[in-house]
């Protein structure tokens, strides 16, 4: 239950999680000193992907579309990333000491990790290897994004279409035992959150204006 508090804690402190896939690069097994190390891309640019579903008691349906800008992480802090197992416990590795490295590149941001440095990092290369384990979340903080909310009335249906044009901080990369991570559905449910509450907003406001301007026409 710590772990959750403290999961929840971060979360409400402003941090988001996303899931990426996790690969093996492919190693030399007759170099006895051949690194143990996994690949993948945290996100990838440009490319919009569905985040968030949800059905509201009145019966509409709302979506987040997400995407990630090519220049989000151009003045990102990555100082001291570390990966971990779904969040929590041993470091498996960092940026700090060099067995964890980060670079955005023209596909995404590109993670590659070397985990023959500790037993249980050897023990999560081979689970990874052996397709046990293939997904990953990373934690970070957004300092700016772009919005656009479209309704289809016909469908009863309104999409947030949401860009993350700067991301302020990289915290960690995990790999996680389930392919949908508590993690990222708790950040996906609060952002749509705040999102529903903001389109409420907007129509009171539009029907308080439509209101004032009745009366106004009618002489009240």
């Amino acid at each position: 239950m710590e772990s959750n508090e403290k999961l929840l804690k971060k979360l409400n402190n402003g941090r988001e999680y996303r899931a990426m896939r996790l690969e093996v690069r492919t190693a030399d097994p007759a170099a006895p000193d051949s690194k143990q190390e996994v690949e993948g891309y945290a996100c990838t640019f440009n490319q919009p992907y569905s985040l968030y579903e949800y059905r509201g008691d009145s019966g509409t349906s709302y979506r987040i579309m997400e995407q990630i800008d090519p220049h989000a992480f151009d003045d990102c802090d990555m100082d001291d990333v570390i990966m971990q197992y779904d969040h929590e416990g041993r470091v498996f590795a960092r940026t700090k000491n060099g067995t964890l490295a980060l670079a955005a590149d023209s596909a995404g941001l590109k993670v590659t990790a070397d985990l023959g440095g500790t037993e249980i990092g050897r023990q999560l290369f081979a689970e990874i290897k052996g397709g046990y384990t293939d997904k990953m979340s990373f934690g970070f903080t957004v300092a700016e994004d772009k919005r656009e909310t479209t309704r289809d009335l016909e469908n009863n249906t309104v999409t947030v279409n949401r860009t993350i044009t700067k991301i302020k901080k990289l915290y960690d990369v995990s790999a996680v035992s389930l392919p949908a991570n508590d993690a990222t559905s708790i950040s996906a449910r609060k952002f749509l959150d705040g999102e529903i509450e903001r389109i409420k907003a907007e129509r009171l406001q539009r029907a308080d204006t439509a209101t004032k301007i009745k009366l106004k026409l009618l002489g009240v």
